[in-house]
């Protein structure tokens, strides 16, 4: 079974995950419109979203089992916890390119990447 990220709420919703992945998947778009991620960033985003897939397909094998619901949220809170910082790592990652390039006109903007960065709280 995967793992469950130990202090995560759990009353995590299906649409708190949903909210929690369209934001991820925003803050992709601002790490790509800052410029390419550093290998290592990369890697790092990277992991965590298979951490989260990984999680994800364990809550869905949780619910066709008809396992407890107690199980099947903590799995779903798990979700949701490692696609927050995932996308928390993406706007890091955005964030860190701007500051090292603040003249590349390809770089997100700051107002742009608050914004992204508040979607995710």
């Amino acid at each position: 079974m995967s793992e469950v990220v130990e202090g995560a709420e759990l009353g995590a919703t299906p649409e708190k995950v949903a909210a929690a992945a369209g934001a991820a998947a925003a803050g992709a778009a601002a790490a790509g419109a800052a410029g390419a991620a550093t290998p290592e960033a990369k890697r790092k985003i990277v992991n965590r979203l298979r951490r989260a897939h990984g999680q994800l397909a364990a809550v869905i094998e949780a619910v066709e089992g008809e396992a407890h619901c107690r199980d099947v949220v903590q799995q779903l809170s798990a979700v949701t916890k490692a696609l927050d910082r995932a996308g928390f790592l993406v706007i890091s990652t955005a964030l860190q390119e701007c500051l090292a390039d603040p003249d590349n006109e390809d770089s997100a903007k700051p107002e742009e990447l608050e914004k992204l960065f508040l979607s995710l709280a």
